[in-house]
C-alpha cells in the first residue's frame, strides 16, 4: 500500500457530525475494506465558512480505493495527493490534560 493525503474540504457542521463519519469511516475501513484502505490519522481544521474539514493521512492500494471508500462512508475525498516521503521533525503534539 501507499501512503497518500486526502483533503476532505467544508465537510462537516459540527464536531459531532464528524465523530458518527469518523466512527462510520472506521468501521468500514476496518470491516469491509481492510486489504484496500487503512486510515492513519486525521487533523481537523476550521474552514473559513465555519464548518470543519480534515486532513487525513491513509495507506491504500489505490486513490480509487480510497475514493470508494469515500462514496460508502458518505464524506468527500477533494484531494488525493499521494506522499513521496515523510521527514519527522517532532512527535505530533499531545492534547494538554490541564485543558481538556
Amino acid at each position: 500500500m501507499d501512503t497518500y493525503i486526502i483533503r476532505r474540504r467544508n465537510a462537516w457542521q459540527s464536531a459531532a457530525e464528524l465523530e458518527a463519519t469518523a466512527a462510520k469511516s472506521r468501521k468500514i475501513g476496518d470491516q469491509e475494506m481492510s486489504d484496500k484502505v487503512r486510515w492513519i490519522r486525521s487533523y481537523v481544521v476550521s474552514e473559513s465558512d465555519g464548518t470543519l474539514g480534515t486532513v487525513c493521512v491513509y495507506q491504500a492500494a489505490s486513490p480509487e480505493a480510497i475514493h470508494e471508500h469515500a462514496r460508502r462512508v458518505g464524506m468527500p475525498a477533494d484531494e488525493i495527493t499521494p506522499v513521496g516521503a515523510t521527514v519527522i521533525v517532532r512527535d505530533d503534539p499531545q492534547p494538554d490534560s490541564a485543558a481538556a
